[in-house]
């Protein structure tokens, strides 16, 4: 590991004890800064209205940390909605923003729209299919850039046990979680960009930012956005202005193997065109399934498409003047 890496784990790595709730709330009276909390969700009716009550509750009810809560709905065929309109969310539909532009399907779509509707100095996203959720993720996550003005985004780390669609663990299953990061992500970002060896969860879902780098980054529209952040924050704000704060254990619904393939094929693009900036010679994953006595090639499309940094948007820089 980097001597680099040693030093940042040791000044840029903390826990949730470091900076108890008083402390961040005196900071954010301080610096008058807003804070808000994107879901971005598809089909997660099961979770989504669970995790916004506890944030409302701890953190705009009791806590006056959290200045609105938006959930962006991403096409949901189930009562996504519904349920965290119920909860206490402001839900906007992903094909409502910047209509202009026709949406495509993928998380980092849903992540750069959502800046376009929300409004807060700091952006924190926290995926909406946790089970047994926490405050500690947006506490922990957002209070290191109210205590610091040097830090540009945060991201929580965690403990990953391996569980199935049905909440359930398999044998042996604590710590396997994460097995695109530790079988793509963490290689790619070791042997490319060592700089961010340190990050323990560098695909995790539940990170916040300041809008001023947010809104300069480019977003993959798919799976690769975190990867795609991390790297592009790294050149654009350098490694001390990262950092991670451990918030516990992460459950959340897995995904079965090849869904994970695609995952990673995704990520790999992200890192290829960062590394290259050139052209994909061939934008699509192959996948194979047993039918009958015979495996039957499933191909899919790689996302190949990045949104560009908001502010060369039109309507976001009008919003901004307005």
């Amino acid at each position: 590991m980097l001597e680099e890496v040693e030093r940042w784990l040791i000044e840029r790595s903390w826990s949730l004890a470091d900076r108890p709730l008083h402390r961040i709330l005196a900071a954010k009276r301080a610096s008058g800064q807003t804070v808000s909390v994107v879901l971005p969700a598809l089909n997660e009716e099961a979770t989504v209205g669970e995790i916004v009550s506890v944030v409302r509750h701890d953190l705009v009810l009791q806590a006056p940390l959290v200045d609105e809560v938006v959930v962006v709905d991403s096409g949901s065929t189930d009562r996504t909605a519904e349920a965290a309109a119920a909860a206490g969310a402001r839900v906007v539909h992903r094909d409502s923003i910047l209509p202009r532009i026709p949406a495509v399907p993928g998380k980092g779509e849903v992540l750069w729209r959502s800046l376009l509707v929300t409004r807060g100095d700091i952006v924190c996203f926290v995926d909406a299919d946790l089970r047994d959720f926490s405050s500690d993720f947006v506490t922990g996550v957002v209070g290191p850039l109210l205590t610091d003005p040097d830090l540009q985004l945060v991201k929580a780390m965690y403990d990953r046990p391996l569980t199935l669609a049905d909440g359930t663990a398999p044998g042996a299953a604590a710590g396997q979680g994460g097995r695109v990061t530790e079988l793509m992500a963490r290689p790619l970002l070791n042997m490319h960009w060592p700089q961010l060896a340190g990050f323990v969860q560098p695909l995790g879902g539940e990170y916040a930012a300041r809008r001023g780098l947010l809104e300069q980054l480019p977003f993959p529209v798919g799976y690769g956005v975190e990867l795609g952040m991390l790297v592009d924050a790294l050149h654009l704000v350098g490694l001390d202005a990262l950092a991670q704060v451990d918030v516990g254990v992460r459950k959340h619904r897995h995904q079965d193997g090849q869904a994970l393939g695609r995952m990673a094929a995704a990520i790999y693009r992200t890192a290829q065109l960062r590394l290259a900036r050139g052209h994909l010679l061939r934008p699509s994953l192959t996948q194979f399934e047993r039918a009958g006595d015979a495996f039957e090639p499933r191909t899919y499309s790689v996302d190949t498409e990045e949104r560009p940094p908001m502010t060369e948007i039109e309507e976001y820089r009008a919003r901004r003047v307005a």
